[in-house]
């Protein structure tokens, strides 16, 4: 495999499990197991996620060469505009099942691992999710000298997980939410 160019920035693969992120900030707003209902996340979504706010926070580790978001597009067409200024590479995600379990995050960590392998120059891997699941990726993304940073929720990221990266955004912390639409919850 070969080095990175001394002279340019080590580059950033940026992965967002969407939909994870958006059903923290759902249930934050509505709550706990609001999204998990059929009212709640089979239909049309409210932005939530303050997209440009982390693009800003994972702009400071260099410059974004690979920007993936997975999720199950179908109920997110209200994201257009911000996905679409975001330049982002949208993998549809069909549910398999009621449940549909762990499909994003998957998906995920295989393109992580593949993209590493391939791809000399990425420096540093950012993964927008809090779930445990990630932690196999993880230990791949150490064993391959690149930092690792992760970026979710207060309440909802697992903390061996935030406790695996390098260093870990709370995104609570510095995003700013969407006003309330005066919709009742669902």
């Amino acid at each position: 495999m070969a080095q990175a160019d001394s002279d340019n920035p080590r580059s950033v693969a940026l992965y967002w499990d969407f939909e994870n992120l958006h059903a923290s900030l759902f249930e934050e707003r509505y709550g706990e197991g609001a999204y998990g209902r059929p009212d709640g996340r089979f239909r049309l979504q409210e932005p939530l996620v303050d997209v440009p706010a982390v693009l800003e926070r994972v702009a400071a580790f260099g410059p974004i060469a690979i920007h993936r978001a997975y999720c199950n597009w179908q109920f997110f067409g209200r994201y257009r505009d911000a996905l679409l200024q975001a330049s982002m590479e949208l993998v549809q995600l069909f549910p398999p099942g009621a449940s549909a379990k762990n499909g994003a995050d998957i998906q995920l960590c295989l393109d992580a691992v593949d993209d590493l392998q391939r791809h000399a120059h990425i420096g540093t891997v950012v993964v927008v999710g809090g779930d445990s699941d990630f932690m196999p990726v993880s230990h791949r993304i150490k064993a391959a000298g690149r930092s690792l940073v992760g970026i979710g929720t207060r309440k909802s990221t697992n903390r061996h997980w935030a406790r695996s990266c390098h260093a870990f955004l709370y995104y609570d912390d510095w995003a700013t939410p969407p006003p309330a639409d005066g919709a009742a919850p669902p």
